[in-house]
């Protein structure tokens, strides 16, 4: 009888191709960031619970430049998520 031999062949696996790079992550953590930065300008003020300050709760910083902040750090979101 013969014996034969049995080669077994290993396959080398190829490394994974990452979904995202350093500068996917990078530009997420800063539209991450503009987001906060607009959630921090639409909060705040220093008047009590109790008192009613039309000037402060209306003010520019807060019905426009804190939403405007918002959707910019959206917008990095979503060109950091499709850039390739």
């Amino acid at each position: 009888m013969s014996k034969k031999k049995v080669v077994v062949k290993k396959k080398t696996s190829e490394p994974k191709q990452m979904l995202f790079n350093k500068q996917n992550y990078l530009l997420m953590a800063a539209g991450g960031a503009l987001v906060l930065l607009g959630i921090l300008l639409m909060s705040g003020g220093a008047q009590e619970a109790t008192q009613w300050n039309a000037d402060e709760i209306y003010s520019s910083r807060r019905t426009i430049l804190a939403p405007i902040v918002i959707l910019g750090g959206l917008g990095v979101e979503i060109y950091a998520i499709f850039k390739k």
